[in-house]
């Protein structure tokens, strides 16, 4: 199991720089190709809402301006995406992604769309192994992102949340969250790639209902040649799951958390709280979801 293909979505926002550095990176680590996807905002969108409110604030200067401001944010965001290709010694190619199939060494293109970026994210991710989101200062105060949360919910692929600032270091000392559900498998699965080169694994379960399966999935991993330690957390009143295996994971020295993202439905997240919620909301370490 291996990783070709990595999609950095870089919205041009405080989060982009830490997506498209840990984007680059990784195309390094697994010769992989990488794009770089910009979603431009629509302005049918603005003249859509302003008829639906009935009334006539939208001018056309206005419109050229709203449209002007977007090419220029993503024109800025190309530039800063290809300055992190060069860093890394790579250079944007001008060739449609099936005409680099095969060619040796990492390779990246810069794909421009028209529309909403969170559903425009979620369906491009489709076609990658890995989608590498930046965590932005809106997202710690809102976890509820739309870009995170529709990229993990409709992709059926890994997503990498990176902080606004990438670490020094990724993937050497992995943790894995555990709690015995589907999520957590696809979460397994899905760091695989990283795990070849880690310096040390955990598997971390939170109260008493899944050591037993913690420790299969110490076997499992054991089939792949990767050799894990379990660290079995006794639940604690007042902490939440989330919080405890964050905690955790920090005095493990984890520089990368994997863990299932939204095991429940986001509404009940909402309402009844979870770990992807938890997590997502105070960790500036970086997280590998999957749903």
């Amino acid at each position: 199991m291996t990783v070709k293909a990595i999609l950095a979505a870089a919205s041009g926002g405080t989060a982009s720089a830490g997506a498209v550095e840990l984007a680059c990176r990784f195309a390094q680590r697994f010769n992989a190709h990488v794009e770089g996807f910009h979603a431009k905002p629509d302005p049918f969108d603005l003249v859509k809402y302003d008829a639906a409110m009935g009334a006539s604030v939208l001018t056309d200067a206005f419109i050229k301006r709203f449209t002007a401001d977007a090419d220029a944010n993503a024109a800025k965001v190309r530039n800063e995406f290809a300055a992190a290709l060069q860093r890394h010694g790579m250079d944007l190619s001008r060739h449609a992604p099936n005409e680099l199939q095969g060619q040796i060494g990492g390779s990246a293109v810069w794909r421009e769309v028209v529309g909403y970026g969170p559903t425009l994210v979620a369906r491009r991710a489709r076609f990658f192994d890995l989608v590498v989101l930046g965590r932005s200062e809106r997202v710690i105060e809102n976890p509820h992102s739309d870009a995170v949360e529709q990229t993990l919910l409709q992709s059926g692929r890994p997503v990498v949340l990176a902080p606004a600032k990438a670490p020094e270091a990724i993937g050497d000392r992995i943790a894995l969250g555990w709690n015995g559900s589907a999520a957590a498998v696809r979460a397994m699965i899905g760091v695989l790639p990283f795990l070849a080169a880690a310096e040390s694994v955990v598997i971390i379960s939170i109260g008493e209902m899944h050591q037993s399966s913690a420790k299969s999935a110490l076997d499992y991993l054991a089939w792949h040649d990767v050799k894990a330690k379990q660290v079995h957390v006794p639940t604690v009143t007042g902490a939440s799951a989330g919080q405890q295996l964050l905690s955790t994971a920090r005095d493990e020295g984890a520089d990368l958390l994997a863990m299932g993202g939204y095991g429940h439905t986001p509404w009940r997240e909402f309402f009844f709280g979870g770990a992807t919620r938890d997590i997502i909301g105070v960790s500036l370490l970086p997280l590998l979801l999957t749903h």
